[in-house]
């Protein structure tokens, strides 16, 4: 049983380690962008800096933490709906700025990171039954820190493509 409990607890220390490691290249990558070249989409449809931005604040806030609390203390409490992107336009984060946005983000994390670190104990294996299946505290605590990692991928898409779109006749292609 302490062998358990010890990877239990390396999966908590783990996913600190990462949502402390993706906030630092998440902001690493945006804080050099300016408020103006933050609005910039290629096509419509897609979101801009700011919004992606936005995106990860809620879901700190309003996905992975207060889902994986209820979870931890296996509350019967409905979760709440989810709706991203309706939320990325209803909180216009496109008119925001970015420096405000990247402030929130950081303080939104620093309270997901002092919450993961204080809950002693946690029962990686609790689980809930959710329409598409169910869904463990461990798995919810994975994907948190895969979802970091997407964004990030997305905003280093950002970044190429809105370079491209401001060095144009010039090319990357040399790159690949």
């Amino acid at each position: 049983m302490v062998s358990e409990n010890h990877e239990e607890r390396d999966l908590q220390q783990e996913g600190i380690v990462r949502l402390k490691s993706s906030l630092g290249a998440i902001l690493a990558m945006a804080e050099p962008i300016s408020e103006s070249q933050s609005v910039w989409v290629r096509e419509e449809g897609q979101w801009c800096l700011r919004e992606i931005i936005g995106h990860l604040i809620d879901a700190d806030r309003e996905i992975f933490r207060s889902r994986l609390e209820l979870l931890l203390t296996g509350s019967l409490e409905q979760w709440p709906n989810l709706d991203p992107e309706k939320w990325v336009i209803d909180r216009n984060y496109s008119t925001r700025s970015l420096r405000e946005l990247l402030r929130l983000f950081q303080d939104e994390r620093q309270r997901s990171l002092a919450w993961l670190a204080g809950v002693e104990d946690p029962d990686w294996f609790q689980q809930r039954d959710l329409p598409d299946g169910s869904l463990r505290a461990g798995d919810l605590l994975l994907s948190w820190c895969t979802h970091d990692l997407l964004h990030l991928e997305q905003i280093g898409r950002w970044c190429s493509l809105k370079t491209l779109n401001d060095r144009e006749p010039f090319s990357d292609d040399f790159a690949f």
